[in-house]
């Protein structure tokens, strides 16, 4: 029967989910990932969605994509169904995700069943944990798990320092390590879980 060696890193992906002119989001994904290179037995890979270019048209039921949007899923597609687990840096546009987010979300499918996801948000006062609700729903339709704990960061544009650091330090590395904690202790089980018997979604 296939086991897992647990002490092999755990592969998370961290999806940047906004494209927008003037954005955060990369900055608070360079502040996430150097929290959690303190995190042991991670491997990190970074997929922004300003570098991939999905259109909004998708084929119909049992079409295919066009040659130039199976070259771009090709690579992004590999990663996602490479990881263990997936960690979505997203900010919050009208009480909700951005729609770049979701069409890349929607792109793929059998590559996050059966795997947990965390979150980091970013907004006004509310930190984007609207965003976050709602995406726990669509992943949940998606077979993924999603964690309980997440990372807040209300109003980035006063609450971040120029190097994308938080003001609040010990309050975002704090929420950032308990949120990784169920990461990967979920990426670790179900990892194993989808060694042992796959997935059957």
């Amino acid at each position: 029967m296939p086991t897992t060696d647990r002490t092999t890193a755990l592969r998370v992906a961290v999806v940047v989910g906004s494209v927008r002119e003037g954005r955060q989001g990369r900055a608070v994904a360079d502040w996430f990932l150097r929290t959690a290179a303190g995190h042991t037995n991670l491997d990190l890979d970074v997929i922004d969605l300003a570098d991939i270019d999905l259109p909004l048209v998708m084929p119909g039921w049992g079409g295919t994509p066009s040659p130039a949007t199976a070259g771009a899923l090709a690579d992004s597609s590999a990663r996602l169904a490479a990881a263990d687990a997936f960690v979505v840096v997203t900010p919050e546009y009208n009480h909700s995700f951005p729609a770049v987010l979701k069409n890349f979300i929607d792109w793929h499918g059998p590559q996050w069943q059966a795997k947990p996801v965390g979150f980091v948000s970013y907004g006004g006062l509310a930190g984007g944990v609207r965003a976050v609700e709602q995406l726990r729903l669509v992943f949940a339709e998606l077979h993924a798990m999603t964690v309980r704990d997440a990372v807040s960061l209300h109003g980035p544009w006063s609450g971040l320092g120029e190097d994308g650091t938080p003001r609040d330090t010990a309050v975002s590395e704090g929420a950032a390590k308990g949120m990784l904690g169920q990461l990967t202790w979920w990426g670790a089980a179900l990892r194993s879980a989808r060694a042992t018997l796959p997935y059957q979604g």
